[in-house]
């Protein structure tokens, strides 16, 4: 059954370096689902892609980060790149704003190096979770039960490893955003 997501409102954070698949595909997913999606960034303007070995598209930002809310918003999306989510984890702007989605028991979705930002917010501990492979001791010294698959969901925490695991994350991200299950989620 598909899941239609109209009225639902999701952030994809990204700034220059996003591993193109990694944000485009869930974009079009979430779109497909009529969710309102915004790329929201560290500043005003275009980010450009990293496409598999070089640079690629360029996508248009939405909103900075100054200028939103975790109230704003019903889920975010992580897309990974290396680049990407390095930058991404040293913003406190974009920390703060991913641990106030946890702790709103919002969905999350991180995928390939994605998670080094939920590392950075704080809320893998404890967490069955995957990432991509170079930073599997990333993620267990951060408190993970890291875990081989294509895709993981724990606590309102959707995560997958890499490009090829893309279908079933996008699918799974939809889902979690529809059925919102996420209830055992202990805000401190």
């Amino acid at each position: 059954m598909a899941h239609d997501l109209k009225g639902k409102r999701v952030a994809i954070l990204a700034t220059n370096g996003f591993e193109q698949s990694e944000l485009l595909e869930p974009l079009k997913a979430l779109k497909q689902a009529n969710a309102t999606t915004e790329v929201v960034s560290l500043e005003k303007g275009q980010i450009k892609g990293w496409n598999e070995k070089d640079w690629g598209d360029s996508v248009d930002v939405d909103k900075v980060i100054s200028e939103v809310s975790a109230s704003d918003y019903d889920a975010i999306v992580l897309p990974g790149g290396q680049i990407n989510p390095d930058v991404l984890r040293t913003s406190a702007e974009i920390v703060d704003f991913v641990r106030q989605i946890y702790k709103a028991k919002k969905p999350i979705g991180a995928i390939c190096h994605g998670p080094w930002v939920l590392i950075e917010a704080g809320v893998v501990k404890g967490l069955e979770a995957t990432s991509y492979k170079s930073i599997k001791t990333d993620m267990i010294n951060a408190g993970a039960k890291w875990v081989d698959q294509e895709v993981v969901v724990d606590d309102g925490i959707i995560t997958s490893r890499n490009p090829n695991d893309l279908p079933a994350f996008c699918a799974k991200l939809i889902e979690e955003i529809a059925e919102g299950r996420h209830p055992q989620r202990q805000v401190a």
